[in-house]
């Protein structure tokens, strides 16, 4: 007999009445209950009575308060009442993460994240015991016309990351993903999309953040909300005006059900991966073992196994429990959750608030001096021609600019010859800066420093009157300053600008016969850095330093 069977049966012997007066005590519950069937007691007092009962407290997800009903019989048929507390899991991770617990238990639809800031905060001892109860993969639900129009742009019909990226960057889908600060399905999101954009096919390392690859898919992100069913509520009263809805499969799955859709979604498993969510019971207090263990048996029972994915849409741990038929896809490539806090905490600060205004200003400095006649000058254009969303790549994908973003250009040779701003809004502001790049007008000579030292002069008023606002730099020329200032009095006079100037980074692109050495002083001194079209493309160039943060 199993020690939760034996704890049962002996919980259960201690709901037994005393016998009658007189009745001599039996030696067994079976010749007891002769004796009270021979007196003509009710056989009901043979029963095996109710379980004592056990209470424990609870720190949950809030997305498991659709658990409820099966709380109950789980009181009924072990004893055991669950006092849940119900927070956003990412802010739950937080509050456990002291090590303080105030808790029996933590039941979250991911550990990953207090796991990760226990050991982040120093804590080397034992984690709490823990133990899966059911999976749900987070993915994409799109409106059928939007995942057809996406399907028709891939050469295999497969959606991934990357496309919703893409389409989020030309402003033709706006979705709706919850707060990866506060809700794990959030943040599981925001690890899929930043693992397809590094490409490595690995788990997420602090050097493939370093470059902010997200802002397109930023960009597309109009509702979001604390928890998981915040965000489906706040979907289904914006649904005509968004086109699609990242969260958990269970809940994707439920919303379709529901009959608060104009139309349902399609499930979208993104070809490039997805985080999974394993919902995990953990045991905070030791001394709550003995309960801890009969709950994980109720839970993880065939019976109840089946009744979470009936009620939950979640798939079972047990592979023996049949799934429902929509629950029969398998769930495809799934994808390494961060190791290293290093990683969640910057792809975080890139995220930041929601509800702060995203768009960002990046000024190009390009070199027209004469030796970029001829086949440099195509080069460039193409580059611009691959950014306007020309590179159907997967990494093109991610540095395409975006709707909402702000882009000059300026023009230089012995002076600033000429420049141009557009705000993306429509593909005609493209066209206007394709057209101004396209357009000839050389100088006869280079001055790098000079040409630098105008760009923050521009930026100088704007950062000072909208202050956060994400600027940047990018300067590429193919030659040697011969005109103008010299690094030297750029350094100085960019070192003597006000806090807000000198935030702006400068991001470097050699090309040609340009000096390596004082393009990367440069970058280096205003916190960018230098890539080296000489031994790539320029255009890898240009992508490799589209939207860097160091």
């Amino acid at each position: 007999m199993s020690r939760s069977s034996r704890a049962r049966t002996v919980r259960r012997s201690r709901t037994i009445r005393r016998p009658a007066r007189g009745i001599r005590r039996p030696t067994s519950l079976v010749a007891l209950c002769l004796a009270w069937l021979l007196l003509g007691t009710a056989v009901t007092a043979c029963s095996a009575g109710d379980p004592e009962p056990v209470t424990l407290r609870v720190l949950a997800s809030s997305e498991l308060a659709d658990m409820a009903p099966l709380l109950d019989d789980l009181r009924e048929e072990t004893g055991i009442k669950l006092e849940m507390e119900y927070r956003g899991t990412v802010d739950a991770g937080d509050a456990l993460a002291s090590g303080s617990y105030r808790h029996d238990l933590a039941w979250l639809s991911s550990d990953r994240s207090f796991q990760l800031k226990r050991k982040a905060a120093g804590d080397h001892g034992e984690p709490p015991l823990a133990t899966s109860i059911m999976r749900s993969p987070v993915v994409i639900g799109l409106k059928p016309a939007t995942a057809e129009r996406l399907r028709r742009t891939t050469p295999d019909g497969q959606i991934s990351w990357a496309d919703v990226a893409d389409a989020a960057a030309d402003g033709s889908l706006r979705f709706g993903m919850a707060d990866p600060r506060h809700a794990n399905s959030g943040l599981a999101a925001l690890v899929g999309v930043a693992t397809a954009a590094a490409d490595t096919g690995g788990v997420l390392r602090p050097q493939d953040v370093s470059c902010d690859r997200l802002r397109g898919f930023f960009a597309g992100h109009r509702l979001a909300e604390d928890t998981s069913a915040g965000l489906v509520d706040g979907f289904v009263k914006d649904q005509d005006n968004l086109e699609a809805l990242i969260t958990y499969e269970s809940e994707l799955l439920a919303l379709n059900g529901s009959g608060k859709l104009r139309e349902p979604l399609e499930i979208v498993y993104p070809e490039d991966g997805m985080v999974l969510s394993d919902y995990p019971l953990l045991l905070l207090d030791p001394a709550r073992r003995a309960a801890y263990d009969t709950l994980v048996e109720w839970l993880k029972s065939g019976p109840v196994q089946k009744k979470i994915m009936d009620r939950t849409l979640r798939r079972p741990i047990d592979p023996a429990v049949p799934r429902l038929p929509r629950l029969s896809r398998p769930i495809g490539n799934a994808l390494y959750f961060p190791d290293d806090q290093k990683v969640v905490d910057r792809l975080l600060a890139d995220y930041g608030d929601p509800r702060r205004d995203r768009s960002a200003r990046v000024i190009f400095l390009l070199d027209f001096s004469g030796s970029m006649r001829g086949e440099r000058i195509a080069r460039l254009r193409a580059v611009f021609d691959g950014l306007s969303g020309g590179d159907d790549s997967r990494s093109g994908k991610f540095v395409r600019f975006y709707r909402g973003e702000s882009l000059t250009v300026m023009r230089f040779g012995g002076r600033v010859l000429d420049e141009r701003s557009v705000t993306y809004e429509s593909p005609r502001d493209l066209d206007r800066l394709h057209g101004f790049v396209a357009s000839d007008g050389f100088g006869t000579s280079t001055a790098i420093w000079s040409a630098l030292d105008h760009a923050y002069d521009t930026v100088a008023d704007e950062v000072r009157e909208r202050p956060g606002r994400d600027v940047s730099i990018v300067m590429m020329t193919d030659g040697e300053n011969n005109a103008g200032i010299d690094l030297a009095t750029f350094v100085r006079r960019y070192r003597a600008r006000p806090p807000e100037a000198r935030a702006v980074r400068t991001y470097t692109v050699r090309y040609g016969e340009a000096d390596t050495g004082e393009l990367d002083r440069a970058a280096r001194t205003t916190g960018g850095r230098m890539a080296d079209a000489t031994v790539q493309s320029l255009l890898s160039a240009f992508k490799e330093i589209r939207g860097c943060h160091q």
